[in-house]
């Protein structure tokens, strides 16, 4: 009896065609822990003490003298790459951070507790990166993996780690639902508490961060409704996409 090959899930190869296409950008790949320590997850990221997402509401904590937390975020990823920068005594660094994170959040379908983050980074000495290089970065990652007549828009936001701060937004179609426009990334320009936290000198270094949840970008690329269906074990789900050879 044959038996039939098995497939990567869409969010596997999603993101190895995310790193090819960074990749040609000249950014390297980085990982770190799935569970963080406080100093990475929130603190070293200008995230104040009272700050609501370090509440239980938001954050899922372990029982330890010390607790720790499944990561919110893989921003945590680029404090350590910034870290070792310093440690190397570099100036300049470009990476992208996919992996797993983690939230106390209700789900719907364009919220998960679990999801898939891609967060990156770019910084250089002072002057060499700019708010301008990052949006000329999204908008070419975006035609790149989302195609050439997708539409994509900036706008003012605020966000602890970086500043200024913008939101990207990029304009979502479900089958049978209106179209508007879905959040896909926080980004901005590194704030200079961040990059002083991480061992550098905010006056000689700087650069840009951004963040987004990789589920949602596949379903702006392929009109998916609900984002809960990428972790549902349907393997139907698996075999309704187009898988290249790896």
């Amino acid at each position: 009896m044959a038996t039939e090959a098995g497939r990567l899930h869409p969010i596997s190869v999603a993101q190895r065609d995310i790193a090819g296409i960074f990749g040609r950008m000249g950014f390297g790949i980085a990982y770190g822990p799935e569970l963080e320590d406080e100093f990475h997850n929130f603190g070293a990221l200008n995230v104040p003490e009272d700050h609501p997402s370090r509440d239980m509401q938001d954050t899922f904590w372990t029982k330890e003298p010390s607790p720790r937390v499944p990561r919110t975020h893989t921003t945590s990823v680029t404090i350590r790459e910034l870290e070792k920068m310093a440690k190397d005594g570099r100036t300049a660094a470009r990476m992208i951070n996919p992996g797993k994170v983690f939230r106390n959040e209700a789900t719907d379908a364009t919220h998960e507790a679990q999801f898939y983050q891609l967060d990156g980074f770019a910084v250089g000495p002072v002057g060499t990166v700019t708010l301008a290089h990052l949006k000329g970065t999204l908008e070419r990652f975006y035609r790149e993996y989302l195609g050439a007549q997708s539409k994509v828009r900036f706008r003012p936001s605020f966000f602890g780690f970086t500043e200024p701060s913008v939101e990207v937004d990029a304009w979502y179609e479900a089958p049978g639902k209106e179209g508007r426009w879905l959040e896909m990334n926080g980004a901005g320009m590194l704030h200079p508490k961040v990059i002083a936290a991480a061992g550098l000198d905010p006056q000689k270094i700087a650069g840009f961060a951004f963040g987004g949840g990789l589920e949602r970008m596949l379903m702006v690329k392929y009109g998916i409704p609900d984002v809960r269906l990428f972790h549902s074990g349907d393997v139907r789900f698996v075999y309704a996409f187009d898988q290249k050879e790896v």
